[in-house]
């Protein structure tokens, strides 16, 4: 007998919620396959078989909060399981405990007709379901050639329009958990649409029963981990808010001229973004209160810049951080950007990627917010806020005329960060927004 035991959640993290179980009491797993998702405060973490048999117990249900080490179930690796036996399927007669009822989730099956029996994991077997992938034409980078979400992702990007996909009516089970990078503008490949609903996400909850006038679920321990931290900012710090608007023409005439080049010639999609992360690291250079922080008595000045790009998905909010994103041009922050988007739409973020940031910027014009006020993300002293790009008439040069403009958010503890200089802050991302060449030789 194999215990299932919560593994390490990583530095700080000492529990999380038992989210979903991939097996029931008398599947069989192969060596590698995931047998329950654990949700902490900042990732989804797959917990995978360490030897093939068959799960024999549950000793959490889902929706429990565990620790580290705690056992979960068991898997008996001395089962009998049928060579050639598809990963999921009930193992011989008496070879373990009671099947689960029917009422009990599964993992989704393979969309029919894809022949023989693929290993892959819950979320690459959810997507597949939804869009009609047939798992035996996608190629497995996992431990033991399982075909892992991202695999999936990379077959859908590779075919072609001609073959469209099976359509499928989404479900809470099924609900896209793609997450849109707090980018503004238009939605290259770095970038992404709004979340499409979920519980306790950013999206909304789960369809109610029918007739049912109220629904109560549980907090997931992202969700609890995220109220606590924004309630800790506004009882902590004190917040303050400053904006400024900016003109965008100069800015979107140069992504035009440059975008097509980048991508041929980088493989990159140049969206707003990086252009953004760029001025603020000069502006932070420049004022370098806005990137400190305060720890007790003592105020911490960071010769560096840990750009944290705000990205919600239907779990909640997560911040992957850019490392000295003040030591890279624009075009390795761009793909640095891609790079994080793609591991946040397949769940793929390590902690390292959400941890250490020393100012972030977030957006709220991807959902057509035209203005807010950003809290802090804690213990950081500052965050930039963009908007939505909208054309509005102005006054230039005692003329009316009709420009691409956007509301800029500075949100700041004013403990450390004086007014002028928060103010400055902002006017200097202005001044290297509207005239981006500035940037160039800075």
């Amino acid at each position: 007998m194999i215990a299932i035991k919560v593994p390490p959640l990583g530095e700080s993290v000492v529990e999380a919620t038992v989210s979903r179980w991939a097996k029931q009491p008398g599947d069989a797993v192969a060596a590698g396959e995931t047998i329950v998702e654990l949700e902490t405060d900042k990732v989804t973490v797959e917990v995978p078989a360490l030897k093939p048999g068959v799960l024999v117990a549950q000793a959490r249900h889902e929706g429990d909060v565990v620790k580290v080490d705690e056992v979960l179930g068991e898997v008996d690796d001395t089962a009998a399981v049928p060579a050639g036996a598809p990963a999921g399927a009930p193992a011989a007669a008496g070879a373990a405990g009671p099947r689960a009822t029917p009422s009990a989730p599964a993992a989704p099956p393979t969309p029919a007709g894809s022949g023989p029996a693929v290993r892959a994991s819950p979320a690459a077997q959810r997507l597949a379901s939804r869009e009609g992938v047939d798992l035996t034409g996608v190629s497995g980078t996992g431990r033991g050639g399982v075909v892992s979400k991202p695999d999936v992702i990379d077959h859908l990007a590779r075919r072609t329009p001609a073959t469209p996909a099976a359509p499928a009516t989404p479900t809470a089970a099924t609900a896209s958990t793609t997450p849109p990078v707090a980018a503004p503008g238009g939605r290259g490949a770095a970038e992404g649409g709004g979340p499409r609903g979920g519980a306790n996400g950013v999206g909304g909850m789960a369809p109610a029963d029918a007739g049912s006038r109220e629904t109560r679920e549980k907090m997931t321990t992202r969700r609890r981990r995220i109220a606590d931290n924004l309630v800790q900012a506004q009882q902590t710090t004190a917040h303050l808010t400053t904006f400024n608007e900016v003109d965008m023409s100069a800015l979107g005439a140069l992504r035009d001229r440059l975008r097509g080049r980048v991508d041929e010639q980088y493989g990159v999609k140049l969206s707003y973004m990086p252009f953004f992360v760029r001025a603020a690291t000069i502006a932070l250079q420049q004022y370098p209160v806005v990137n400190a922080q305060i720890e007790g008595d003592a105020v911490v000045y960071k010769h560096y810049v840990h750009m944290g790009i705000a990205v919600a998905s239907d779990q909640g909010l997560v911040v992957p951080v850019i490392r000295d994103a003040d030591r890279r041009g624009t075009i390795e922050i761009a793909r640095a950007i891609g790079e994080l988007a793609q591991r946040a739409r397949a769940g793929k973020l390590a902690l390292d990627d959400l941890t250490g940031g020393t100012f972030t910027i977030t957006n709220g014009g991807v959902f057509g917010s035209l203005v807010s006020t950003p809290i802090l993300n804690y213990p950081q002293s500052a965050i930039l806020g963009l908007h939505k790009i909208q054309e509005r008439p102005v006054a230039v040069a005692g003329q009316v005329v009709i420009r691409p403009m956007m509301y800029l958010a500075l949100s700041y503890d004013h403990r450390l960060i004086d007014g002028q200089q928060a103010v400055l802050f902002l006017v200097r991302i202005k001044e290297l927004i509207e005239d981006p060449a500035s940037m160039l030789v800075t």
